[in-house]
């Protein structure tokens, strides 16, 4: 498919983000915003970042490839992943994954005949202390049970938008990818904060009533510098072992020491 004209200028938006000589940065917002468009990264995605950017279409879909946020087949607007990790698979998460792939009549990575979800399992969600859970476009599902799932998923087919236990309500896959693409989203409710919950503090309260701390800690010990500008010594030694790599050049082509050596030598 072609872009629209109004894609092209937020992908120069995009690329006018990063310093000019590191304008390859700008491949992963740029693939959000095709995804925002495409509802997923097609060879013509692949095509239009690497004109943008002026880079091979292998180098963006090595990048296309490596992250599973970028989906290379048609995704549907909601994409249900339950995981099957050890903590949520010992809590019921592969029981949660078998009812819903056998009510959706799907299996990994695929779409509903109606095209509305694309099912998955994830190997971790990063929500252990609320597992089982499962996510619909990345916004979380906590505690749930194979009935609690199903009904999540009749609700997103009836052209609802069910609650997350935490977090913004819920927006399309493209809708989704507009924000990752570091475009603001315009619904109110798109965005919601909160505090950590019970389960995330658990640990922290226990702690608490058991009076066990790290001895000799106290949390507001400034970070000594070396520098004279104040900025922390490890942060400086950071920065100075982890230069980017120019988009001039690949990192790596430098010749080797040995081989200056040996051309030297001859």
């Amino acid at each position: 498919m072609g872009f629209s004209d109004a894609t092209r200028e937020k992908a120069l938006e995009i690329i006018a983000r990063y310093p000019a000589d590191r304008s390859r940065s700008a491949l992963l917002p740029l693939l959000h915003l095709v995804q925002s468009e495409e509802g997923n990264v097609s060879p013509a995605g692949v095509e239009f970042c690497a004109e943008m950017l002026g880079i091979t279409k292998a180098q963006v879909g090595a990048v296309a490839t490596f992250y599973t946020m970028y989906k290379r087949r048609p995704t549907g607007d909601w994409l249900v992943s339950v995981c099957t990790n050890t903590m949520c698979n010992v809590l019921g998460g592969q029981e949660i994954y078998d009812r819903l792939s056998e009510y959706l009549g799907v299996g990994h990575d695929e779409t509903t005949a109606d095209g509305s979800i694309t099912f998955e399992h994830a190997e971790c969600l990063a929500a252990c202390d609320y597992g089982p859970v499962m996510t619909v476009n990345y916004e979380f599902f906590d505690k749930v049970d194979p009935d609690t799932a199903v009904h999540v998923v009749d609700q997103l087919r009836a052209g609802q938008r069910p609650q997350p236990t935490r977090g913004a309500r819920l927006c399309t896959l493209k809708e989704l990818s507009v924000q990752l693409a570091g475009f603001a989203e315009p619904r109110e409710e798109a965005m919601a904060d909160g505090p950590a919950g019970a389960p995330t503090l658990r640990g922290v309260r226990l702690a608490q009533e058991h009076g066990i701390s790290v001895p000799g800690f106290d949390p507001e010990t400034p970070i000594k510098s070396s520098r004279g500008d104040g900025a922390p010594a490890a942060q400086a030694a950071g920065v100075a072992a982890n230069k980017p790599a120019s988009d001039l050049k690949p990192a790596g082509d430098t010749a080797k020491p040995q081989d200056r050596a040996l051309k030297e030598a001859k």
